[in-house]
């Protein structure tokens, strides 16, 4: 292997944008510490055949999208923001508006390396962390949210 020189890098995860699309364009809305639930599998319905006692047949029937969870430092002034008004209309007057949420993994020149277009999410759940007297930590709010499934595309 000597002379061969190494052209590949795995991307870094702490290098991304995320868009509430038709919800909230304030940079500071759209910031978020952490996002999890871009993950997709498979259900399967397991089918028995008659004299076959090694296995069983395993067929595919629907794909099943995790729950999108949306991490950061809680924002203190709520008529501003856009995102948590969304969330308190589906939760205080049960108005859910499906959104489309794209989260964009960039290169370190600032360029789109991947991008996950989330369809029609829907609030789910909305917690803000602990509040403890013996910590000095950030208070976090963690948005939860419900959605159809997602598509991948390379760059923007």
């Amino acid at each position: 292997m000597s002379g061969q020189t190494i052209d590949y890098y795995p991307p870094l995860g702490f290098y991304y944008q995320v868009n509430f699309n038709g919800v909230s364009k304030d940079k500071n809305d759209l910031r978020f510490q952490t996002v999890s639930g871009l993950s997709v599998e498979y259900e399967y319905e397991s089918f028995k055949e008659g004299g076959e006692n090694r296995f069983e047949h395993k067929l595919p029937v629907r794909t099943k999208y995790a729950d999108m969870v949306l991490k950061r430092g809680m924002l203190t002034n709520l008529k501003d923001k856009t995102i948590i008004k969304w969330f308190l209309d589906a939760f205080q007057d049960r108005i859910f508006q499906p959104a489309d949420i794209s989260v964009i993994l960039m290169n370190e020149k600032g360029q789109p390396l991947r991008t996950w277009n989330v369809v029609n999410a829907i609030p789910k759940k909305w917690s803000v962390s602990d509040l403890n007297a013996n910590e000095s930590a950030i208070v976090i709010e963690t948005l939860e949210l419900a959605y159809r499934y997602f598509s991948v595309k390379e760059g923007a």
